[in-house]
């Protein structure tokens, strides 16, 4: 995190935040997840939501910690027995293949895709296995990098605009909740089945 000086000779010693990070915990404690939830993190990379989600939904809840990387997916392992938590389930998939998460129709609560859209070309098949195995009035969380901040994060040409996303996800059967700020980089939707 890069800290500046305010310029203002009264305030002197105070510092401004250049840079406003995400953060995930905030994130799921604005959500409407209950304890005992299945959730699926497509894309869970070394864990960003899978860790706090698994606390949030207790024991008797499931984080399924899906991913293409087995790189990733040792980070979250490795994590789970540091925290002691036992209700995350570890799968190498490929979620740009039909029934690719190897879940079962609406088998879960939610849906999380962090950072994940804008680097597959197969963002409509990733959506409609979203769908698939969203229980009836189940959530998607989508997380992916903003328009406005060129500081950090992929090429302009590889980002997600909330318009095209919004649009893929009322073509899947979605209906989709005004896009809102997630630090100084990133946008969030969420779509209900």
């Amino acid at each position: 995190m890069i800290l500046q000086k305010n310029k203002n000779k009264k305030d002197s010693k105070k510092f401004k935040v250049a840079f406003r990070f995400a953060d995930p915990q905030k994130i799921i404690d604005n959500l409407k997840i209950k304890t005992g939830s299945k959730i699926a993190d497509f894309g869970s990379g070394s864990g960003f939501f899978t860790i706090p989600l698994a606390r949030k939904v207790g024991e008797k809840g499931v984080i399924y910690a899906l991913d293409v990387l087995p790189s990733a997916l040792e980070s979250i392992e490795s994590q789970s027995h540091t925290f002691g938590l036992e209700n995350i389930i570890i799968k190498r998939v490929d979620l740009t293949k039909e029934k690719g998460s190897g879940l079962s129709n609406e088998s879960v609560d939610w849906v999380i895709l962090k950072d994940v859209l804008f680097q597959n070309q197969e963002k409509k098949q990733m959506l409609k296995e979203a769908f698939r195995i969203l229980k009836k009035g189940g959530s998607v969380l989508i997380m992916e990098w903003n328009e406005n901040n060129f500081a950090m994060g992929p090429d302009i040409k590889k980002r997600v605009s909330v318009e095209e996303l919004s649009k893929i996800l009322i073509e899947q059967g979605f209906s989709v909740s005004e896009p809102e700020e997630a630090g100084n980089f990133h946008y969030i939707l969420i779509a209900t089945k």
